[in-house]
């Protein structure tokens, strides 16, 4: 059996797009799996709407997301000169034909058809024509077959049949001289040995006619593999009024590459009730036959759920690294304040994303110059203003080397004045975060230091005061 060989061919007229990328995942998983060669292939022959930001974006996107490739990236646009040459040799052997018909005379033609209730499909005028008219422009057609059926085995859907009655003689070559899409899609995977196509299944159509091309030049068949498309929460292909569909949004909006990866190979593919993949598990138990033949709904709760997840148990220092420009999005600078690390392991327990890890993160750093006040306006100025002299003084006094220490702390000032905790704990929090939404009071307290920590409530202490005045 010959190597596993295949490809993903991305058109650089956008962004890395969320299903493209699982079509990516797919084809990676798959060489990966089976110690085969996975080819990132950049179809550019749309010059028009080709761009080089495009190319950037996918490849940054990948390389986000981690699917290193084993070959290329390689540019259709270098192919031309192959092409012309396919095509010539279609044309000599008789397997194609120049059509000279116009845009005019081809538009009236299916409107006749639609208007008689026929498919609207090439009825073959040029097909036998033997005669050059001179120098009219003129594209080149596939000689389809005309009688019979293509068909093939998809690893995914199983057997589909077309018949050859419903397919026209497909232009491979159009007047400018440009090759078309399934064309060079064809030579393409030919000239890379490609073994098994995996894509979307919007390509299910072109199968037939790709089949057809390479039955014709002589190029061995590969396998295919038509992956579902990926739907909105109303059931809609995915798109942008659904959110964000590409992959480097994704990461400036505070997700991990582990977890998008994660979340997007269980759309579509299953091993049993896992939820949970490191890539290595998922490079192990892949299997292309466990992909679903129906579309999948795309749930940002869900991609939340595993993003909190990897968040939860993932490097501390890694983390503060990653952490770092969202920080810098909010103009929040780490050079004077706690290790990012430290404030980092007090956040990663609740955060979803490092968006929402960053927000959190910006008392450590900017010390809070307004306060929860409908929080505040819930206890009594004068026990407010007892409470943060006993805590100061407990802070000053006694030592503390961790969050069980400090909370330690909280519950003997409670004890000795007999105060309960919410008395206490969360007039704290507000005075050192400005709110009530924060770590632990023992791992502020560490986090921040005793004299940051004895500052901040010393200052809270002076608002009550001038307030109350």
């Amino acid at each position: 059996m010959s190597e596993l060989r295949v490809r993903f061919a991305p058109s650089p007229t956008g962004y890395l797009h969320v299903g493209g990328a699982r079509t990516a995942l797919f084809n990676w998983l798959l060489a990966r799996n089976q110690g085969g060669t996975f080819i990132l292939r950049i179809e550019d022959t749309d010059v028009e709407r080709s761009t080089k930001e495009s190319v950037d974006a996918i490849l940054e996107g990948m390389k986000w997301l981690g699917l290193d490739w084993d070959e290329g990236p390689f540019y259709q646009s270098d192919s031309f000169p192959l092409y012309k040459e396919y095509v010539q040799k279609l044309l000599d052997a008789g397997k194609a034909y120049k059509c000279y018909c116009s845009a005019e005379t081809l538009d009236a033609k299916r409107t006749l058809a639609m208007q008689e209730g026929r498919k609207p499909k090439y009825d073959g005028t040029c097909r036998e024509t033997a005669d050059s008219p001179g120098d009219q422009p003129y594209v080149v057609r596939f000689r389809a077959p005309e009688g019979g059926v293509t068909s093939f085995d998809d690893l995914i859907k199983g057997a589909i049949t077309f018949p050859n009655e419903e397919l026209d003689d497909l232009i491979i070559q159009r007047t400018d001289g440009t090759p078309t899409y399934n064309f060079c899609v064809v030579i393409d995977d030919a000239s890379m040995r490609i073994t098994t196509v995996i894509r979307g299944d919007d390509h299910v159509n072109n199968t037939p006619r790709q089949v057809q091309l390479y039955e014709a030049l002589g190029f061995p068949v590969p396998q295919f593999a038509h992956v579902p498309m990926i739907l909105g929460s109303d059931k809609a292909r995915l798109s942008k009024r659904h959110g964000a569909t590409s992959v480097i949004v994704y990461r400036d909006m505070g997700y991990l590459p582990e977890a998008l990866i994660n979340y997007l190979v269980r759309l579509g593919w299953s091993n049993g009730d896992d939820e949970i993949f490191s890539s290595e598990e998922m490079i192990q138990k892949f299997d292309i036959g466990n992909v679903g033949r129906s579309a999948s709904v795309f749930n940002t709760e869900k991609l939340n759920w595993l993003n909190a997840h990897y968040i939860k148990n993932g490097d501390p220092e890694r983390l503060a690294d990653l952490l770092l420009p969202h920080l810098s999005a909010l103009e929040v600078t780490t050079l004077n304040g706690p290790e990012l690390m430290s404030v980092v392991k007090t956040l990663q327990e609740r955060a979803q994303t490092l968006v929402e890890m960053a927000e959190r993160a910006v008392f450590y750093y900017n010390a809070p110059v307004s306060y929860d006040e409908a929080a505040l306006a819930k206890f009594d100025k004068e026990l407010l203003l007892t409470v943060f002299a006993a805590v100061t003084a407990k802070i000053l006094t006694a030592t503390a080397n961790n969050a069980v220490e400090v909370d330690a702390l909280f519950k003997e000032v409670c004890a000795e004045n007999s105060w309960k905790m919410g008395q206490v704990g969360q007039p704290v929090r507000i005075a050192l975060s400005g709110g009530t939404q924060a770590p632990g009071i023992g791992e502020i307290v560490v986090t921040l230091g005793v004299e940051e920590t004895v500052r901040r409530i010393n200052k809270i202490s002076e608002h009550l005061k001038a307030a109350k005045a």
